[in-house]
């Protein structure tokens, strides 16, 4: 996106007096409750809640528009991936309303669009975003791949919001064999959770060594003309393109993916930052995580109008709103929050194994770094969330 663009969004959405406030307040209580540490430390102690580069590192001074939340040293620019999804909701609406800009100050926001996780990885992996918002199997493929160099998970953003939705015929699982069924892209959230369900059922496809179901990873709108067509019986999709499929096209949910988790919930999108932009620029992951924070608390005070201003930003992004009836169906099916819900990484790292998208269950002992996030959290009166056991917090 060019600066030209970005900042006529800024100014189309201008950021709300509550908004405003609600960031004033987090980044205040922020900079009075915020530890130090040692800058040059990757891996301090796990009972630290130090944020990494604290008040002493270089580049604290507080900058113009945002608050100094004094946890180091921030960037010139920071760029920023997410989808245009129902499930990127507090991405979508934080950049489209200004409120990361104004929490970043001075540090510029760049911001690229993707359709799936492995797309989004090889741009923070070559260099081309710090940081973003994305599904947790990405993220566990990169963090595996790379041996735990490429990223850090910071914080959650949603939960829920994914559905297998199929034609009106496909009664049950049993039924989906010799069909094709779409995912957003191979190694995905969505893809994962696919391969596993359809394993756990006797079916077999390309990745566990067999072909009784065909996988089609392409772009979500691909999917929804392909399903008019015929030419796909379905897809495991992220919102709101499981609600599009059934409101628009006459498809049906075969399985809401909640129901396949013990607490009827699951991580579905996670903010990560480039572990070397982390440990480089501290201050302006906290800065965006405070606007992070203070997006994810407009939304919950209040979610229709939530809701209004994200149809709004996502007809801004593919040129029309959603329809009444998918927006009300799509955005009653997420949870956006904070919470990474780290205590379903070791499930998910087992399912993409049994997905054949991992070789084996990976080492992900350092793959959280919530360190920010729970300074930011405690600061603000609030609970700390925790890293499962994976990392720090």
């Amino acid at each position: 996106m060019t600066t030209a663009r970005r900042v006529a969004r800024v100014a189309r959405f201008a950021p709300r007096p509550a908004r405003l406030i609600a960031l004033a307040t987090v980044a205040a209580v922020a900079a009075a409750g915020c530890s130090s540490s040692d800058p040059g430390s990757t891996r301090p102690p796990s009972s630290s809640r130090a944020a990494p580069g604290g008040s002493a590192a270089a580049g604290g001074s507080a900058a113009a528009g945002g608050s100094d939340p004094g946890f180091g040293a921030e960037a010139t620019t920071l760029r920023l991936g997410y989808f245009g999804n129902l499930t990127h909701a507090a991405a979508v609406l934080g950049v489209a309303d200004g409120t990361f800009q104004q929490a970043l100050g001075d540090t510029a926001l760049e911001t690229s669009i993707f359709n799936a996780g492995p797309a989004e990885i090889a741009a923070l992996t070559g260099g081309a975003v710090d940081a973003g918002f994305i599904g947790p199997n990405p993220a566990i493929n990169s963090y595996a791949k790379s041996d735990g160099d490429s990223l850090r998970i910071v914080a959650g953003a949603t939960a829920n919001g994914a559905a297998l939705v199929v034609a009106p015929d496909i009664n049950s699982v049993a039924d989906l064999a010799g069909t094709t069924i779409a995912t957003p892209q191979l190694g995905g959230t969505q893809d994962v959770a696919l391969r596993t369900y359809l394993l756990e059922h006797n079916l077999r496809v390309d990745t566990t060594g067999g072909d009784d179901v065909s996988i089609a990873s392409q772009d979500n709108a691909t999917t929804l003309d392909l399903f008019k067509n015929g030419d796909v019986q379905g897809g495991w999709l992220p919102e709101p393109w499981a609600s599009r499929l059934i409101v628009e096209a006459g498809a049906k949910e075969l399985v809401d993916e909640k129901t396949r988790w013990a607490d009827g919930r699951f991580p579905t999108t996670v903010l990560m930052v480039s572990r070397t932009f982390l440990e480089q620029y501290p201050g302006t992951v906290a800065k965006l995580l405070q606007g992070h924070l203070a997006e994810l608390a407009t939304i919950e005070a209040d979610p229709v109008d939530a809701r209004t201003r994200l149809n709004a930003a996502l007809a801004e992004l593919a040129g029309k709103p959603l329809a009444d009836g998918v927006i009300s169906r799509a955005f009653a099916a997420i949870t956006p929050t904070y919470d990474p819900l780290a205590d379903h990484l070791a499930e998910l790292g087992e399912n993409g194994v049994k997905a054949g998208t991992l070789k084996e269950v990976p080492d992900l002992a350092q793959i959280y770094d919530l360190r920010i996030l729970n300074s930011l959290l405690v600061a603000d009166g609030k609970s700390p969330v925790s890293a499962g056991g994976f990392g720090q917090e």
